[in-house]
């Protein structure tokens, strides 16, 4: 089975997260999935910065990879 990745965009360039998306999640809902542990880290107030984020998206099953911002393309 192929490595299938997802791009958590960020207002900061730099916060920009790429992640590996467990095997047992569809497309769709990996997608829901990190919509709602987003959501729950903002329900709680607690201080939603990129570490945070980081540790409940582990506690899924989801993975950091380390990526290099690579030049804006114009197309």
């Amino acid at each position: 089975m192929s490595v299938r990745l997802m791009i958590l965009p960020s207002s900061d360039a730099k916060s920009t997260l790429l992640v590996r998306v467990p095997d047992d999640y569809t497309d769709h809902e990996a997608y829901r999935h990190v919509t709602g542990v987003i959501a729950a880290l903002e329900e709680r107030g607690s201080p939603r910065d990129r570490g945070d984020v980081i540790e409940a998206l582990e506690v899924h099953g989801f993975e950091v990879v380390p990526h290099l911002l690579g030049p804006e393309i114009c197309c």
